[in-house]
């Protein structure tokens, strides 16, 4: 008879890891749990390198996973950092049309809203300045229920209250599963980890994961990295200002993001990433580059969306063309206002056709769930999505 160190081993403690984490033991308490981050703290990664931003769920297609969870998820999250005392405020954002070409997609955005049970205001332009007196466009729309957070915080919290053992330090070298048995994760440091159901939440490295498991995804991860800059006068910006977005692509375009802490984020743009980790142009690792390469969605992706492609790369490699970007929002800007500032990378599923996963994507395999795309907004829908997981973890393991 095997013994397992615990019920569920969930791998990743960003915070999808460890709302799953904290899910299970409020669905099942004395559920064993454990969860291993590679890291020496939670939300290095995706969780801990983003705008703060609470997502209202209007971009979304409704009836979407992304549409439900994030209008959902934001709701939860507002509520649960008033709980825990967590900084947070929502503050609504405006998304501006800059140009008239635009003006069909914001309207189109005004009915996604409300068919997603979002309240939305539209505006004209001179209404604009009610809420942004230094931002111009033709017309707006107003987002009350947007808002920031320090998820940073609520990882730390949701690792707090789960009651699971969580590890850190342990990054994953090889698992070994028996459907029979459960799976078997051995890590860096030659620890063995014995578990009857596996959790994925691994995000950069999610299609590896599943495929040390002996799942094969069906996709694989394309890591784009998002660039910011902190602006030197964040007094020009009162909250949230996003662009209208280009519905092909799944990235919200360069946004103005006044923090928790007063300070005023500008970014990100969208540019492939050298390694799954490359937060700047000299993080450069062969094997997970030439794994990108090798994966024949890259290369739909290049072919197809090539122009899109170049302009992102330009407004990374100058810091006036990504003032120019911004100007159309923020005119007074300079380049002199911008100041460089950490990086993220997104983990993009993408399938072998160049398709851009757009919702989020949750498979099983025996014993196993794979949270296989959670980009944004899965911060803001970490809640309802841990639910999720943990349901099909709990089902797994026999005791839904």
């Amino acid at each position: 008879m095997i013994a397992h160190d615990c019920d569920v081993l969930v791998i990743g403690g960003g915070i999808v890891g460890l709302s799953t984490a904290h899910a299970i033991s409020r669905a099942a308490p004395g559920t064993r749990v454990t969860v291993l981050e590679k890291e020496p703290g939670p939300a290095r990664h995706q969780t801990g390198r983003n705008s703060g931003v609470i997502h209202s769920g209007i971009y979304y297609r409704p009836g979407s996973l992304k549409a439900r969870y994030a209008v959902r998820g934001a709701a939860e999250m507002v509520k649960f950092c008033a709980e825990y005392d967590i900084p947070h405020a929502v503050t609504g954002k405006l998304i501006v049309a800059t140009d008239r070409a635009e003006l069909p997609r914001l309207h189109a955005l005004v009915q996604r809203g409300r068919e997603n049970g979002i309240p939305v205001r539209e505006l004209g332009a001179a209404q604009i300045a009610e809420y942004e007196p230094e931002v111009r466009g033709l017309a707006a729309i107003h987002v009350a229920t947007t808002g920031v957070c320090d998820y940073v915080a609520v990882a730390r919290q949701l690792a707090e209250s789960s009651g699971a053992e969580i590890r850190y330090g342990s990054e994953v070298l090889r698992i070994d599963r028996r459907p029979s048995l459960g799976v078997a994760v051995r890590t860096r440091s030659g620890d063995v980890v014995r578990g009857r159901v596996l959790v994925n939440c691994a995000g950069l490295h999610c299609d590896e994961i599943a495929r040390m498991t002996g799942d094969e995804p069906g996709m694989r991860i394309v890591p784009f990295r998002g660039e910011y800059y902190e602006l030197a006068r964040p007094e020009l910006v009162r909250g949230l200002v996003y662009p209208v977005p280009d519905p092909a692509f799944p990235f919200l375009g360069v946004h103005l993001t006044r923090g928790i802490d007063g300070s005023v984020h500008i970014g990100p743009n969208a540019v492939p990433a050298l390694a799954r980790e490359g937060y700047g142009w000299g993080v450069l690792r062969p094997r997970e580059l030439a794994a990108t390469l090798g994966w024949p969605g890259s290369w739909h992706i290049a072919r197809q969306h090539w122009r899109y492609g170049a302009g992102e790369l330009r407004r990374s490699l100058s810091k006036r063309a990504f003032t120019t970007a911004v100007r159309r929002l923020l005119p007074s800007v300079t380049a002199s206002d911008l100041v460089p500032t950490a990086a993220g990378v997104r983990a993009q599923a993408v399938l072998a056709d160049g398709t851009l996963v757009d919702d989020f994507l949750i498979r099983e395999g025996a014993r196993a769930v794979h949270v296989l795309n959670a980009p944004s907004p899965a911060a803001t829908a970490s809640l309802p999505i841990g639910r999720e997981v943990a349901r099909r973890a709990l089902q797994a393991l026999g005791r839904s």
